[in-house]
């Protein structure tokens, strides 16, 4: 019984580290003060933006890959735009879908007040499949995944067809709350970011990895 207690101590001690250590991570980085007012836009929108760790991370692949054409699925108020763009190339295009005008709005206020060209951002109004078949055949370096997860099975096929050989994929809300871990956790949105992850994972079109930032960032590059 003590050897039992002991051992639930220990794994709550390592839980606490567990804990501390995401902290650290997702403030590893920063946020620049034009992101901190874009992610409060955001909230009083009702958007959900990346949170810090997952923008440092897309800026870190946009950069790594030198992203010259991004394409994102979710605009929200511009958090993970502004992310997007400073890590890609300074002459790169960000190309944005989102079915909410008023969203399109305050994402240009925030990419202008950041000084982004407008000529580097393109944002697009509607529903993300009616847009998509429109988006070049490998024309873009980079895609980004953050709207409804009910559809992002549709959006990763658009992304086999849209990114050039070497392209990144990044699927945010990848681990759902933290509960694709959990087999018993069986609600559709689990489901469907549960496949979504085994499908990168499996898949011969795609070399992955799932990053345990806010609430997962599933990444993979186009082989």
């Amino acid at each position: 019984m003590f050897h039992s207690f002991l051992l639930f101590l220990r794994k709550a001690a390592a839980m606490a580290d567990k804990a501390q250590t995401w902290v650290y991570a997702e403030d590893y980085i920063p946020e620049r003060e034009i992101v901190t007012q874009a992610r409060a836009t955001a909230a009083e929108l009702g958007a959900e933006p990346v949170t810090p760790g997952q923008g440092a991370a897309l800026r870190m692949l946009a950069a790594v890959s030198g992203a010259r054409a991004v394409l994102e699925v979710g605009t929200g108020a511009g958090v993970s735009g502004l992310w997007l763009l400073d890590g890609m190339a300074a002459d790169g295009v960000l190309t944005s879908i989102d079915h909410e005008v008023e969203f399109h709005k305050h994402a240009r206020r925030a990419f202008s007040a950041a000084g982004v060209s407008s000529q580097r951002t393109r944002l697009i109004a509607g529903r993300a499949l009616d847009v998509l078949p429109r988006m070049a055949a490998r024309g873009y370096d980079m895609m980004v995944l953050d709207a409804e997860v009910s559809e992002a099975p549709a959006y990763l096929d658009h992304a086999v067809r849209v990114l050039r050989p070497g392209g990144t994929v990044a699927f945010v809300h990848a681990l759902w709350r933290d509960q694709v871990s959990d087999p018993a956790r069986r609600d559709a949105e689990t489901v469907v970011c549960r496949e979504v992850v085994h499908f990168l994972r499996d898949s011969e079109e795609f070399v992955s990895a799932v990053l345990p930032v806010g609430d997962g960032l599933a990444v993979a590059v186009k082989r």
